[in-house]
């Protein structure tokens, strides 16, 4: 079986990235011999159609399954149009991924979990299904600066009891270390294109 997760690096120690149509890399993944191929996302930076350029590229790679923290309208129906089961997962690396949908501990989503374009403005949730979170989307300020960062919400849930902050505190700093890669990737992607 063929898994793609999107992801926020090219190997199966990368976190599990939060958005489907916009992450940076998807990592395809053959779950019985746990090879892969990492594909970078084609779509990451597009104006509009993000979701479906990405249900296209895991379609085009054999996929079966994509795992993604969550996923919009039009690449759900994209997905489940060609028949590609989709497993929402957060908080964790490429390969804990994999494992769980080899455990099959992974719920299919029937639905999109977030609302159209959630990757590129507005809030952005927190975990898949969980309604809408603190984010950062595209900034409109005024003045000379437009604000056109990218911006990340944490993969995480809440904690759930009083006992759980060390939990938290555990995915917080996953999640840290994932958007240091991120913009270590974007850095490197900058200095490819400027020395071209």
């Amino acid at each position: 079986m063929k898994i793609a997760v999107a992801a926020s690096g090219n190997n199966l120690d990368a976190q599990v990235d939060p958005r489907f149509g916009r992450c940076a890399w998807f990592v395809i993944v053959d779950a019985e011999a746990m090879s892969f191929e990492a594909v970078e996302n084609p779509g990451v930076m597009a104006g509009g159609g993000a979701g479906i350029q990405a249900a296209q590229v895991v379609a085009s790679k054999g996929a079966q399954v994509v795992v993604a923290g969550n996923m919009g309208p039009n690449a759900h129906q994209a997905l489940s149009a060609a028949g590609i089961q989709v497993l929402p997962f957060a908080g964790g690396t490429v390969r804990q991924a994999v494992e769980a949908v080899k455990a099959g501990q992974l719920t299919a989503a029937t639905a999109p979990t977030v609302p159209s374009h959630f990757g590129i403005g507005g809030a952005m949730p927190t975990a898949p299904q969980s309604g809408l979170g603190p984010g950062a989307g595209l900034g409109r300020g005024g003045g000379m600066g437009r604000g056109a960062g990218r911006g990340f919400a944490p993969a995480v849930p809440a904690p759930t009891s009083p006992g759980s902050a060390s939990e938290e505190l555990d995915a917080l700093k996953q999640e840290a270390d994932s958007m240091r890669r991120q913009l270590e990737d974007i850095m490197a992607r900058i200095e490819r294109l400027e020395s071209q």
